[in-house]
């Protein structure tokens, strides 16, 4: 793993190149401690930081192709290099190192970005054709792997992250008032945007050609979800390929010349991921799991009964909520946006307790988007089930959940029914990300100043869902709900905390659920054999059957988060009246002081749970002040 930056030099220059190139990649040390690396030409200037996973000689970066015309800047893996070496080989190519990133960049050199097709992994890169001088930038087709870019006057400049973005000098820091918007629905800002105006995130499975010409897209992959699927293979069959899926996944994920471990909650997910590391691997295999001293949300037990189960060298720490205020700051100071997700504190803590022992490890992420995982898959069957109901209905329940007692405890009935109301009213789309969300549109116009909703009375936080509709092409709501998944909140949120959490560690996340064959036939399956009734994973829990205890296989969903609504009263809330104060806010033009006191006064006091209003506004405040300009 490791982290990219650079731009062209079309336009003339007012500052000196190899000064800024060296300043952007000194940002992304954290992505890549043990090497950096530097390419200049007429035209580009390319920086590289290494995390030496692969052939820690040869693999050096940027590296050209055995011809010279082109040089490569990657981040990511390729997981199946061995096959696509051997093919090389068979036609006469021979190799000078035994790096993935060769690899690559002769396979690029051989068939341009057709050769993307061939790739298994998770990868952005930089690619600089020196003959046409032109460049490419691509990212893999999940999102696995993040890079930013932006257009300044005839040039493009690119980096893994923000921050290094931000170090060459054409660059501004401008908040769009619009990405405001749209983190405060989502908890994170949804590519293409960035929380900055005329900064982009390329999107998942697109490829960018720049020269001198002007600036191209291509996209190359799209999840291949359809309506209607259909297969001739029965549960039974499909279970049986799954498994063989998975396992060759795993098996390719763990080639490394460092030890590879394995993130293991004790959820289904990332259990079937130990046991197949477990069967497949030479040697004992590491686990890592964080608890929390808060027993509604803590899965220790869980994760011990499989470590034990493989014999993994099990390693565990408590999270407690002191601890996650000490935590909090650190976190919000790797992030170059605002990021709401609360699971980022525990999975730093993790990534930090893997990094002491290994420096790869294996995830359980992409399951639940798969296989229709969520609690909210649930749900949009419940909501539809009782269409019939009156409108009317909505102030009932809406009356109800107000006489309910307020608990902090991760199911708590009150909690769970606000989040099922919000989306109610909704289009299906909107109301499924809505429920994995924070603010609903009542909430986000009370939240936001005179000014701010002036300036956002044109415009529609969830042009995004539309347009991934579209993108689709689905007309089956369960599909689009699936590729709207997969599309916002899987690529935004779950992976873009895993990235920021490991690499501020330097550790290596990698994610055998998004191997390109497992995703390409997860998406082939009936949606009845992912959702079965009201029983999600369906198809995975079935698969699994021989692998892992049942108690397991069909307890009840927890996911990896934190006592929150407590932690903000107990812990956190002397650092909630400071960066929410009333002139804190003032200085950001954002936001209604009045209507901020109200739910942190009703939060604090015990009559009503504001987790989810008030959490977000925090992690924004921090980065104001750690970021924003």
């Amino acid at each position: 793993m490791c982290g990219i930056a650079g731009f062209t030099t079309f336009g003339a220059l007012s500052y000196d190149r190899d000064e800024v190139v060296r300043a952007m990649t000194k940002t992304l040390v954290h992505r890549g401690p043990d090497d950096e690396g530097f390419f200049r030409d007429a035209g580009v200037a390319l920086g590289h930081r290494r995390l030496a996973i692969i052939d820690a000689v040869g693999g050096v970066q940027p590296m050209a192709d055995s011809r010279g015309r082109y040089e490569l800047a990657y981040n990511g893996e390729v997981y199946n290099y061995i096959e696509l070496r051997r093919e090389l080989e068979e036609r006469g190519h021979r190799f000078s190192t035994r790096s993935d990133a060769e690899v690559m960049v002769e396979w690029l050199a051989a068939e341009g970005i057709a050769a993307l097709d061939k790739f298994d992994g998770m990868f952005a890169f930089a690619l600089w054709d020196r003959q046409e001088r032109r460049l490419f930038l691509a990212r893999d087709r999940m999102g696995i792997k993040p890079l930013y870019y932006t257009r300044q006057g005839a040039d493009i400049i690119f980096a893994s992250e923000l921050k290094a973005l931000l170090k060459h000098p054409s660059v501004v820091r401008t908040v769009n008032p619009l990405s405001v918007s749209k983190y405060f629905s989502y908890g994170y800002v949804p590519a293409p945007h960035t929380i900055f105006a005329g900064i982009h995130k390329i999107e998942p499975g697109v490829c960018l050609k720049f020269d001198e010409s002007g600036l191209t897209s291509e996209r190359y992959w799209d999840i291949p979800l359809t309506d209607n699927p259909v297969s001739p293979r029965n549960i039974d069959e499909c279970c049986g390929d799954l498994l063989r899926l998975m396992r060759d996944s795993v098996k390719r994920q763990l080639r490394s010349d460092v030890p590879v471990g394995v993130f293991l909650s004790g959820g289904i997910d990332s259990s079937v991921i130990t046991a197949l590391a477990a069967q497949e691997s030479s040697g004992r295999l590491h686990s890592f799991s964080i608890g929390f001293d808060q027993p509604s949300y803590d899965e220790t037990a869980h994760a011990r009964q499989v470590a034990s189960r493989y014999g993994t060298d099990h390693h565990e720490e408590t999270l407690t909520l002191a601890g996650a205020a000490d935590l909090f700051p650190k976190v919000m100071e790797s992030l170059d946006e605002p990021f709401a997700d609360a699971s980022i504190i525990p999975t730093y803590l993790l990534s930090r307790l893997a990094s002491q022992h290994v420096k790869v490890v294996l995830g359980g992420d992409g399951s639940d988007e798969l296989f229709a995982g969520y609690p909210s898959f649930q749900a949009h069957k419940v909501v539809e089930a009782l269409s019939f109901l009156p409108i009317g209905c909505r102030d009932w329940l809406s009356g109800l959940v107000r006489r309910l007692p307020v608990s902090h405890h991760y199911t708590s009935a009150e909690y769970l029914m606000q989040q099922f109301l919000k989306g109610l009213g909704m289009s299906p789309e909107v109301r499924f990300l809505l429920w994995m969300g924070y603010y609903g549109n009542t909430d986000r116009k009370q939240l936001f100043s005179s000014g701010m909703q002036q300036q956002l009375l044109r415009e529609d936080c969830f042009e995004d869902i539309l347009r991934y509709v579209k993108q689709s092409g689905l007309v089956d709501t369960f599909q689009r709900l699936q590729y709207l998944c997969m599309k916002l909140y899987f690529q935004d949120d779950i992976l873009a905390k895993v990235d920021r959490a490991s690499m501020a560690h330097s550790l290596e996340v990698r994610v055998p659920y998004m191997d390109r064959d497992l995703v390409e036939y997860a998406c082939g399956i009936q949606p009845f054999y992912k959702l079965k009734g009201l029983t999600t994973k369906y198809v995975l829990k079935r698969a699994a059957h021989d692998l892992l205890p049942r108690g397991i296989i069909h307890r009840r969903k927890a996911g990896f988060m934190m006592p929150v609504a407590a932690w903000l009263t107990q812990c956190m809330r002397d650092t909630v009246e400071d960066l929410c104060s009333a002139s804190s806010l003032a200085g950001t033009g954002l936001f209604d002081a009045a209507y901020v006191r109200q739910i942190l006064d009703e939060h604090f006091d015990g009559r009503r749970d504001h987790r989810k209003q008030i959490y977000p506004l925090l992690c924004f405040m921090a980065w104001m002040r750690n970021h924003g300009s």
